[in-house]
């Protein structure tokens, strides 16, 4: 599997990453307590196609009919949208697209809160995205996956959180999943070298509390065994040159980005 990129390769996948960055945005306000998360997906999917001329790639990947995730509460991950899931005050959602033009996929995630939440969530929300910007922030040419992992890893725990390990971070391009694997644990110095010209997504899965997974029975939807809350965030990776670069950074998040 190709997972280098060549600078006209990068150009055209900007403009893939910008669009995935701008449906999560859009979805910031149609999000609101008594919407079911299939409306959602139905938006998110006419926002893709119609919006932005791309292709929803979630759909079909796996015989999966969804143009995204949606994940409330104790769902880890690969929750699978319904006319009955209804949100409410006080949830939290993950929302994970992918959206495919001039031929690369971007995948993002990002966590929304519905009305009033608890103080855990939020907590728990905002200690996840720092987890991701601290595996972020590590990525440049020679430093090896496990470095990304270890501070993951280190964050979460610090917080009294715990990290996902079944599902991880993966190299990403033409197709959704290229080498390398990104798991969201680790050690300092272990596993594959990073390369200019790569990319990955980064999208730890941390809970609040047992890291310990359960699947139902639909064989998507992953939540947590102790029924707490799990929140997850998620961008498409550049390594480049002297650093990285986010391809699918918002406008939100532009502050976050050194100069």
């Amino acid at each position: 599997m190709k997972s280098m990129k060549t600078e006209q390769e990068i150009a055209l996948y900007r403009e893939t990453g910008k669009i995935a960055a701008e449906v999560l945005t859009i979805l910031k306000d149609y999000l609101k307590p008594g919407i079911d998360t299939y409306s959602i997906a139905k938006y998110a999917e006419d926002l893709i196609v119609n919006k932005f001329s791309a292709i929803p790639s979630s759909i079909g990947q796996y015989d999966f009919k969804f143009a995204l995730n949606s994940s409330v509460n104790n769902v880890i991950c690969h929750g699978v949208p319904s006319k009955t899931e209804i949100l409410k005050d006080g949830d939290i959602v993950n929302l994970d697209v992918t959206v495919k033009k001039h031929g690369f996929i971007a995948d993002t995630s990002r966590m929304y809160t519905i009305g009033t939440v608890s103080e855990t969530a939020l907590k728990l929300c905002r200690v996840s995205y720092e987890c991701l910007w601290k595996g972020i922030e590590v990525v440049r040419p020679g430093v090896r996956v496990g470095d990304i992992g270890y501070v993951i890893q280190n964050h979460a725990l610090r917080n009294g959180f715990s990290v996902v390990r079944e599902y991880c971070g993966h190299g990403i391009g033409s197709l959704m999943h290229e080498e390398p694997q990104i798991p969201h644990y680790g050690h300092k110095g272990k596993g594959p070298v990073l390369k200019e010209g790569m990319t990955f997504t980064i999208e730890p899965m941390i809970n609040e509390g047992s890291r310990q997974i359960r699947h139902l029975s639909d064989d998507w939807t992953v939540v947590t065994k102790d029924g707490k809350l799990s929140a997850q965030w998620e961008h498409t990776i550049l390594v480049t040159k002297n650093g990285y670069e986010v391809l699918t950074l918002r406008e939100e998040e532009a502050s976050r980005i050194k100069k």
